[in-house]
């Protein structure tokens, strides 16, 4: 199964769009690539070849986002397949861009930051309530937090005194700074998230 997520940057005018385009870059990659594209301003979409991949990348997505000030995101997760891959990754279709399109619509008119739908309701189900109180930490980390969080979300091997060394901050710091953040449940949500994508290909 594949996945694919699609999004858009709340508050985009508030800052030169340089800003936030240099920041999708970093996480999608620099080089223009048919597995994402920005389009209609501040919109955009991009396909995982593996679905397990798809809820640490929306929290990449999120914590880089969120390290510029006044900034927020919002995603949609669709998992499914690919029945035709396009030059334009918007011009491709299957399952997984059906189900990450509509509900980009539908929380668009919720208000909803992160959001999933699959061929799997149960699944959905679940995930979703997950999704709905990590919301409410995630919309609401600051600058700092959605630092910490990039920086670990990228490189998980990294241990918390390399990253204060990195950040010219103590350990303490470190490890407050990811207690601030919820980091601990987001990686406990991941692993729950790739053990059920695992039963769903069962």
């Amino acid at each position: 199964m594949k996945a694919v997520i699609t999004g858009d940057i709340i508050k985009s005018q508030s800052i030169p769009s340089e800003t936030w385009h240099h920041a999708l870059r970093g996480v999608f990659g620099q080089e223009n690539s048919e597995n994402w594209e920005i389009y209609r301003g501040d919109e955009f979409q991009l396909l995982l070849h593996n679905a397990a991949d798809s809820f640490s990348k929306a929290i990449e997505i999120k914590s880089r986002i969120k390290s510029i000030p006044g900034l927020d995101v919002r995603l949609s997760i669709g998992i499914g397949n690919q029945d035709f891959q396009a030059p334009k990754v918007t011009q491709s279709t299957g399952s997984a861009f059906v189900h990450s399109g509509r509900t980009f619509e539908k929380i668009k008119a919720e208000k909803i930051t992160l959001s999933i739908a699959s061929d799997f309701p149960d699944f959905d189900e679940v995930m979703n309530i997950t999704f709905k109180w990590m919301n409410s930490s995630l919309d609401s980390w600051s600058v700092v937090s959605a630092a910490i969080v990039q920086i670990f979300i990228k490189d998980n091997n990294l241990n918390q005194e390399e990253v204060a060394q990195q950040l010219n901050v103590s350990q303490s710091s470190v490890s407050q700074r990811l207690k601030r953040a919820n980091y601990d449940l987001i990686m406990q949500t991941d692993r729950i998230f790739r053990k059920r994508i695992s039963e769903l290909k069962a």
